[in-house]
């Protein structure tokens, strides 16, 4: 687990768990549309097959942010990785993140920074190559912050959005 404070509110990051699925769908469900947002059980298999790669900010015991994705050898995400366990390979080389989400109530105090920066550390110290993820245009500038590059349109189409890949470069 994770401590930190923010505008004098202590923001705990940790492991996902079964408990808080209710939870991490209802949040989902409040940060993305319907056509993209995962669903309960698509949340309960990602935490069975990756839990060591899905964390939640909790903020006086309520989930008030989520980040998670699973490990592969892809350079890039592709549309089968959020159905199909099996591309998930534990000891890939590339840590992916499927969603980084705060609560609206919560947003624009640095949780998302807290937490996209807590799976990078948790990836640069597990060996991995890169941390990759796929956003749309108007977050572009928002990921290169933090060093990572555009690598272009993405092949996926999950949505029926566009999206675009990015590459943080670890070693």
């Amino acid at each position: 687990m994770h401590e930190i404070k923010i505008d004098d509110i202590e923001i705990k990051i940790r492991n996902a768990n079964q408990s808080d699925l209710d939870s991490i769908a209802n949040l989902e469900s409040v940060c993305f549309p319907p056509e993209e947002a995962a669903t309960r059980e698509s949340f309960k298999r990602r935490i069975n097959t990756f839990p060591e790669s899905f964390f939640v900010a909790e903020l006086d015991g309520k989930i008030v942010g989520v980040v998670n994705g699973c490990v592969t050898n892809s350079p890039a995400i592709f549309d089968e990785m959020f159905h199909d366990d099996k591309t998930h390979l534990k000891n890939g080389e590339n840590q992916t993140i499927f969603g980084l989400l705060v609560h609206p109530d919560y947003q624009r105090k640095g949780i998302a920074e807290q937490l996209l920066n807590h799976i990078i550390s948790v990836s640069k110290n597990r060996g991995k190559k890169a941390v990759i993820l796929t956003c749309k245009d108007k977050l572009i500038h928002y990921y290169a912050k933090f060093g990572f590059e555009n690598m272009g349109v993405s092949g996926s189409t999950h949505g029926g959005a566009v999206w675009y890949d990015m590459m943080l470069k670890l070693s």
